[in-house]
């Protein structure tokens, strides 16, 4: 299975994780959480973290917390994600809970917050998907 030390190692691993400054802060026992600092480069025009940055969050947290029942070598199956307010704020967190693992599938459910100081976290999107093993293609004959 997968520690949190090769959890990070595999994020790190990640050159649009790092470009976004993204970092592991929990892993294991069926949960991962992902965290970014917000930054004006990342906003839209109206100043809201962009919602690309929450899907990748998302997404990311998602296929981390699977890996947490699958291990490694995993890929996103499919994610739906509902935006519940303008994410603004200093932090963006995406904590995912893995809902049901199989031998090669799991599924997970993700809430996405934004902290400022001492502050309540805010709720600003909600997501859920699948990650599956990764297989190779080339030695099944597909191309």
């Amino acid at each position: 299975m997968l520690d949190f030390a090769a959890a990070r190692d595999g994020l790190a691993s990640q050159p649009f994780s790092r470009l976004l400054g993204a970092r592991l802060t929990e892993f294991g026992d069926g949960a991962a959480t992902l965290e970014l600092d917000i930054r004006e480069e990342l906003q839209q025009q109206n100043g809201y973290l962009h919602g690309g940055v929450l899907a990748y969050a998302a997404d990311n947290a998602l296929t981390f917390a699977a890996g947490t029942a699958l291990g490694p070598a995993l890929l996103t199956a499919g994610f739906t994600i509902d935006y519940l307010r303008p994410a603004v704020g200093a932090v963006l967190r995406a904590r995912a809970v893995v809902v049901q693992a199989g031998r090669s599938r799991a599924t997970c459910r993700c809430e996405v917050y934004t902290l400022d100081g001492g502050r309540e976290p805010v709720l600003c999107a909600a997501a859920q998907g699948s990650a599956r093993r990764k297989t190779d293609h080339r030695s099944s004959g597909m191309p």
